[in-house]
């Protein structure tokens, strides 16, 4: 028989056993003591605990207690914070050179107008100037830039959380990955 504990991570509420909730606040408590003390790393915080609630709604499955094993392969997929040595997780790690599915988002950093071009620019892995000439020569050309600009824009979420913009890039939200994408607020 185990004890659990009824936790709330990025706004919901989980039953976790008490191994599990030990191991994933020390890994939040050694993330957090990782970063320095300003008000960008409690949005980081909020951000990777937004990442944790998502992963674990994703393999609870049926399941209504959430165990170690599930803990240890969320934060093996999340990653470890810098300067931590995770060579005993080694199977699981990610990095920023692995590739993740790209997204299509309205870029809120570089934007002039919506941020359709420069969204366009990331998501094509292109030049962002090349893009907005592209959409300058259509409109003068005709009406068709201004609609195509439109339809981006309506059709496009922007980018509000560090997920999303690493979903926009194809990288996978690892927890570093998530504090470089808040950090550049």
């Amino acid at each position: 028989m185990k004890k659990t504990i009824n936790v709330a991570i990025g706004g919901c509420s989980f039953i976790i056993d008490e191994d599990a909730y030990s191991y994933l606040n020390d890994y939040l408590d050694r993330f957090k003591n990782s970063m320095d003390k300003s008000s960008a790393s409690e949005d980081v915080m909020d951000e990777l605990e937004g990442r944790i609630a998502d992963l674990m709604k994703e393999k609870l499955a049926g399941r209504e207690v959430i165990n170690l094993k599930i803990v240890e392969a969320i934060v093996g997929q999340i990653g470890y914070p810098d300067g931590y040595d995770n060579a005993e997780n080694n199977e699981t790690d990610y990095n920023e050179n692995m590739r993740a599915p790209k997204k299509f988002f309205r870029d809120s950093e570089d934007k002039k107008i919506a941020g359709v071009c420069s969204g366009l620019a990331i998501y094509l892995g292109v030049d962002v100037v090349f893009i907005r000439i592209i959409f300058l020569v259509a409109l003068i050309c005709g009406t068709a830039g201004f609609w195509a600009y439109v339809i981006f824009w309506i059709v496009a979420p922007e980018t509000r959380t560090a997920v999303e913009k690493c979903e926009l890039r194809g990288l996978p939200p690892t927890a570093e990955n998530i504090r470089r994408f808040t950090t550049n607020q």
